[in-house]
């Protein structure tokens, strides 16, 4: 177990699943993770749900906008920013558009809404008293993120701009995969051009969540009415994995770690 205190800019430091059924998503998630839900209201009328372990801020549960309508729920990440303002000045000049400009969210720290160049939404958030992920390495904890892009170059380089992280080339069979690291020069997110045999998709990131066991995890997810859309694999030295689409569609990873990557 690691508790966070800060964030490195350009680290994931928050993930929040937007969702057109949110108590259903309440059900799935809680009883897959078990975590501590707690509802609070926001602008007009709506409410939400901050997900814990104990007291410790894990994600993010939101309704869907109005525009969104149809929309299958979506899982998104938030990237640090040490000034928001400063790194949105940089979006559009890199090949990104900012979708929501700066603001703040009450005293909790101020975000903005970003496409970057290839079209993967994510959002920024500049930390006052709330940090994001408050902690690390237990079960239903955030353990990895992951941008799926068509353009890894262009990307890449957009990140590099906008947020100053740099990259690590992986040699990984079948694709290529790079591992992107914060200001603070450690690694903290993954990056891939989907090739070869695998399914072509919207550019987007992934959200990986810790569990002990895989394979139950996924017969869980099945039992409270999620669907497996990857069946687990096992990847060397890094962990056995597999992707979950809860009931309203939101793809996700579970991945039981290896103990060599935890150290």
């Amino acid at each position: 177990m690691t508790t966070i205190e800060s964030y490195a800019q350009g680290a994931p430091c928050y993930v929040e699943l937007i969702t057109p059924d949110p108590n259903a998503a309440k059900t799935f998630y809680g009883g897959l993770f078990n975590w501590n839900l707690s509802d609070m209201p926001v602008a007009e009328g709506a409410t939400y749900t901050t997900a814990a372990l104990g007291e410790r801020s894990i994600a993010g549960i939101s309704p869907q906008m109005p525009e969104l309508a149809g929309h299958p729920a979506f899982w998104g990440v938030y990237l640090a920013a040490d000034d928001v303002d400063k790194t949105c000045a940089q979006v559009e000049a890199a090949g990104g558009t900012i979708e929501a400009a700066p603001f703040e969210v009450m005293d909790l720290g101020r975000m903005a809404s970003i496409q970057d160049p290839t079209g993967a939404r994510f959002n920024l958030w500049q930390a006052r008293s709330h940090h994001g992920t408050a902690v690390r390495g237990e079960v239903g904890t955030p353990i990895w993120n992951e941008l799926v892009t068509p353009d890894l170059a262009k990307d890449k380089a957009f990140y590099s701009d906008v947020l100053g992280v740099t990259w690590q080339d992986q040699s990984m069979e079948g694709m290529e995969y790079t591992v992107m690291c914060g200001s603070d020069g450690n690694q903290c997110a993954g990056a891939y051009a989907p090739g070869g045999d695998m399914p072509q998709m919207p550019p987007h990131w992934n959200v990986y969540f810790t569990v002990e066991d895989t394979d139950a995890s996924l017969s869980r997810a099945e039992e409270l009415g999620g669907r497996t859309v990857a069946p687990a694999f096992d990847v060397p030295t890094v962990g056995r994995m597999g992707m979950v689409a809860d009931p309203q569609g939101g793809m996700f990873w579970v991945m039981a770690p290896d103990p060599a990557m935890m150290g």
